[in-house]
């Protein structure tokens, strides 16, 4: 096992040079694909504050709500967005190294982006209603039928704006890390992605199309 160096630390987030990924269009990508993420932030009592819930990154900001009744949102003034990319276990068995010399152990690979800054807290029911809205139609979007904020009814929908506040984080550090078997030899790295491919599992043959991705 490797020695970890604090220059191996981008952000908050222990990334070796091998799995960095700088490029703001492949991290926008992964943003965009993510379902459920995390907002991470300090606590007083020195607990770092964790919610769940899916976010939207728009225009080099995130954007999501939570409860109102969440106590998360008090006092919130700057944290971290994280959005998980595809992952999956890979087995030492899917390396060729194995059988010549059996020093080979299992792993995870995995894509994730974290996104720092200051963060403002929208109370306003219009600017509310336009996130909602946004967040929606993202996610709706990817239905045949797809179900819109204005099929509810006007006092409807105001009356749960009533429960919930906005959240807009201003991205000052974008931290990208895809693990991807870039450490391992050109037949390893191979190996691993035929074997996740040829998984019936979705999410694994997923992870060995980024791998391929990944080495270009």
């Amino acid at each position: 096992m490797a020695a970890e160096s604090s220059a191996d630390y981008h952000g908050r987030m222990y990334n070796p040079p091998a799995f960095h990924e700088d490029d703001v269009e492949t991290l926008a990508a992964i943003m965009d694909s993510a379902r459920l993420s995390l907002l991470v932030s300090n606590g007083e009592d020195g607990v770092p504050r964790i919610t769940h819930l899916p976010l939207l990154y728009r225009d080099g900001q995130v954007i999501g709500h939570v409860a109102r009744a969440n106590p998360h949102w008090r006092g919130l003034t700057r944290g971290i967005a994280v959005f998980q990319g595809v992952e999956a276990y890979v087995t030492p068995s899917s390396y060729p190294s194995k059988a010549e010399h059996h020093r080979v152990v299992p792993t995870w690979n995995y894509e994730a982006v974290h996104a720092e800054g200051p963060i403002d807290i929208i109370e306003d029911a219009q600017r509310l209603h336009g996130i909602v809205a946004m967040l929606t139609d993202h996610h709706e979007g990817r239905r045949t039928d797809p179900w819109a904020v204005t099929d509810a009814p006007d006092d409807f929908v105001a009356s749960q704006l009533k429960g919930i506040v906005g959240i807009v984080l201003r991205i000052e550090r974008l931290t990208g890390k895809r693990k991807l078997s870039q450490n391992r030899n050109a037949a390893d790295a191979s190996g691993a992605a035929a074997t996740l491919a040829a998984s019936a599992d979705a999410r694994d043959q997923a992870v060995a199309a980024a791998m391929r991705d990944a080495r270009g």
